[in-house]
């Protein structure tokens, strides 16, 4: 099986019998986002920008391919939940000071047959 991390930085896997490293391949798989501009908010005497994001279609997802699995983010796993070999990274570790230091395996949105 291979891995390709269609996110913007490396990830670290860790599985019940090691840790696998995978760098990022280069290439993104994001959701498209359409933006509209709503009436801003003040705090503090600051007027803050506000929109409502509708999220749409999936961009750079490669097509399906026997023997490779994609790592891409929870929102682009979440719209490709058609897809078996989509997946987001599993559970996040974080060090003693809350610092990001990998993920517990891989995470699949997949829907369950009925």
């Amino acid at each position: 099986m291979k891995i390709i991390n269609l996110t913007p930085h490396p990830l670290t896997l860790v599985g019940a019998a090691g840790t696998l490293e995978v760098p990022a391949s280069g290439k993104l798989a994001r959701l498209a986002v359409t933006r509209t501009a709503l009436a801003p908010v003040i705090v503090d005497g600051v007027s803050l920008p506000v929109t409502r994001s509708v999220l749409g279609e999936v961009t750079g997802l490669p097509p399906a391919e026997e023997g490779v699995i994609f790592v891409v983010s929870a929102l682009v796993a979440e719209a490709s939940a058609d897809r078996g070999d989509v997946f987001s990274p599993g559970e996040l570790l974080r060090s003693p000071e809350g610092v990001v230091i990998g993920a517990k395996g891989l995470c699949s949105y997949q829907k369950e047959a009925e």
